[in-house]
């Protein structure tokens, strides 16, 4: 791991040298941003080759948090989400389509169906907050097979029922790569028991090599797509679109 560790920063360092000691008046220009947005490829491609397809951590019944500490919105207003919600979701429906062979409408019990994973792991916030909980949910992965990605499809987007700050919906996108990722979730249970609304009922995103902002919530549609470009801001997420890099790896 510290050979890891040396390599990664060494090839991260050499990347961001260009930015030593001008980073005002670099911050102002075009190309400036674009050579940043280098970097946070060059990031992801180094991350990828270091990490492969190796599994986050995984803990034990013992290590689980006390309280499994929410994320980003709790309760949603949207009056469709409510009504779901006050049926106990029994008339939730999952749509899943864009680039795909076979365009799929799922009920909770479908999800439910799937091939599924349980796993203990931890959630880190991009605000410096961590907190362990057990997952159960379905495999994104086993979902895929199923609806047949075209190979034209690069990303999955996920468009969920919360807005935040009275703007846009929330949606969250993540490669094709890592939806296959054997610990990416369709996540219904939390703690052996069903999801609670301010944990993201009734499915959330489990991603557990990316940061907590990744992990979309109150998932209601999911699209595979060609390009991001098109979709709200453009960069992939709610919070890229404000700043945020795309891909937050841990």
């Amino acid at each position: 791991m510290n050979r890891r560790r040396f390599l990664k920063g060494s090839i991260l360092s050499a990347a961001t040298l260009p930015l030593a000691g001008c980073a005002d008046r670099l911050s102002r220009t075009d190309w400036a941003v674009n050579l940043l947005g280098y970097a946070e490829r060059l990031s992801e491609v180094v991350q990828r080759a270091i990490a492969g397809d190796a599994l986050a951590r995984e803990y034990t019944e013992a290590d689980i948090s006390p309280v499994f500490r929410p994320n980003g919105s709790t309760d949603p207003s949207d009056p469709d989400y409510r009504a779901l919600a006050a049926n106990g979701f029994r008339d939730y429906r999952l749509r899943v389509g864009g680039a795909v062979e076979h365009p799929m409408t799922l009920s909770l019990e479908d999800i439910r169906g799937l091939p599924d994973r349980t796993q203990i792991t931890r959630h880190d916030c991009v605000e410096g907050w961590s907190v362990i909980g057990k997952w159960r949910g379905a495999r994104l992965g086993a979902l895929l097979d199923r609806i047949g990605p075209r190979p034209n499809a690069r990303y999955v987007v996920f468009h969920c029922a919360d807005r935040l700050y009275g703007e846009d919906n929330y949606y969250e996108s993540i490669a094709i790569a890592d939806a296959y990722h054997p610990q990416t979730l369709l996540a219904y249970e939390l703690n052996d028991e069903s999801l609670p609304i301010a944990n993201g009922a009734p499915v959330r995103l489990r991603c557990e090599r990316q940061l907590g902002y990744k992990m979309a919530k109150y998932i209601m549609r999911i699209e595979l797509v060609e390009s991001l470009e098109g979709i709200q801001g453009g960069r992939g997420g709610f919070w890229e679109d404000r700043g945020y890099q795309w891909y937050a790896g841990i």
